[in-house]
């Protein structure tokens, strides 16, 4: 959805659900299904970092990470966005060892750069509540960038924090718990090269 502003309070009436026919089985046994295989990941990037390219040709870009969980995200769309650009991160937390939110935002890493007068893309790898990015758009927007947008690879099917604007969205999922693609439970599943549903979340893994 090229250049999108999303409505905050607008969910969509359709998702995008299971492409892939198949179901999950790597070698750590991953159950579930895949929600997104690898080459359609890598379209949805392209497709991104196409759109971001165009929109900031003659602006002073900042992409702004918020770690872990988007940083192959970052890594895969700043080699498609083909305008300078600097990126900076964050580190922030909301769901502790859980698979919700906790509606309670914590900031453990912030910027070392400033972001006056600058423009700002939040990069987000999964948007749910939108709770977090609300929260970290308020405290971003206190250091007066010239403008500040999100992007974010994956968008669930939830009723959203009525502040959690997102012009950028790779994709819509159903709601439920993904890894793979940086996505983790417990630090696990980040290596996986497509997003799949954790069927078992409350497994004990070692």
């Amino acid at each position: 959805m090229p250049g999108i502003n999303s409505d905050p309070e607008c969910i969509p009436e359709s998702v995008s659900t299971a492409r892939s026919p198949h179901t999950t089985a790597d070698e750590r046994g991953v159950p579930g299904r895949i929600i997104l295989s690898a080459d359609e990941i890598a379209e949805i990037v392209a497709r991104l970092g196409r759109e971001i390219s165009v929109d900031y040709s003659d602006r002073h870009l900042v992409l702004v990470n918020l770690l872990k969980g988007g940083v192959v995200f970052l890594a895969d769309l700043i080699r498609q966005i083909t305008i300078a650009h600097h990126i900076e991160f964050m580190k922030v937390s909301s769901y502790g060892g859980g698979t919700e939110s906790s509606g309670s935002v914590q900031i453990i890493n912030d910027l070392e750069r400033s972001i006056e007068g600058r423009d700002v893309i939040l990069v987000e790898d999964v948007v749910d509540t939108g709770t977090t990015l609300a929260y970290i758009s308020d405290v971003l927007a206190l250091r007066t960038p010239r403008s500040i947008e999100v992007c974010t690879l994956f968008r669930k099917n939830v009723i959203r924090h009525k502040n959690a604007a997102i012009r950028y969205v790779g994709s819509d999922i159903p709601n439920v718990f993904v890894v793979g693609y940086g996505l983790d439970f417990n630090e696990n599943y980040r290596h996986l090269p497509y997003i799949a549903e954790l069927d078992f979340p409350d497994a004990q893994l070692k």
